[in-house]
């Protein structure tokens, strides 16, 4: 997210290096949804990403129910959890590109957090969640640094993946300020998280 390229340390997108068994053990029951707003601007690095991949940011999911809870999602969002938490190691956008908010496919290996979500948003999808379930998400971390999360709907609230932790948690219980996220019914288009503040992030209107 936003920072000089100096401070762009690897503490925001560290994996926390928990074991499977503490994602899976961790995984509370979700308060409910999360409120959205209207529309809101959409990240730079989102933008720039839609540019080089127009036909991601254009799609339109026909059914917006949120995904049914069962076992077996909670074993898949664990298990993509713990995979790419594990497959990417931790580096800044300016040392691997030389320049910040570069949102892409850490196909290389090596990625910061916008990355592990697009991986792990890309894994599910490929597993049948649909992309109205899976939305990215901005949000500020209680140290004020801005972050990244995959936010998984489901008729049991909704849940986080992140790459601090394995854990998949009810996003009332990571201790984030949720700012905003991709809309359900089109994967190009952002809404506000009702509760949240200003965003202080790389936007275009």
């Amino acid at each position: 997210m936003t920072s000089s390229p100096m401070a762009r340390t690897l503490r925001l997108c560290a994996v926390a290096g928990l074991a499977f068994s503490g994602c899976w053990a961790g995984a509370a029951s979700a308060a409910g949804p999360m409120v959205t707003g209207g529309p809101t601007s959409q990240p730079i690095g989102h933008y720039d990403f839609c540019r080089a991949h127009p036909g991601e940011c254009s799609i339109r999911p026909s059914n917006l129910a949120p995904a049914t809870m069962t076992d077996a999602l909670m074993r898949k969002l664990a298990s993509v959890t713990a995979k790419v938490n594990a497959a990417v190691k931790p580096m800044s956008d300016y040392d691997i590109y030389g320049r910040d908010e570069v949102w892409a496919y850490p196909d290389n290996g090596v990625g910061d957090c916008e990355d592990y979500v697009l991986e792990k948003r890309r894994d599910l999808n490929r597993m049948g969640v649909s992309l109205a379930d899976l939305l990215m998400t901005v949000v500020r971390k209680p140290d004020g640094e801005g972050h990244a999360v995959l936010t998984v709907r489901t008729d049991k609230g909704d849940y986080v993946l992140d790459n601090l932790t394995d854990k998949v948690r009810s996003w009332d219980q990571t201790g984030y300020r949720f700012l905003k996220r991709q809309a359900i019914d089109n994967t190009g288009r952002w809404v506000s998280i009702r509760g949240g503040q200003q965003v202080l992030v790389g936007a275009v209107q």
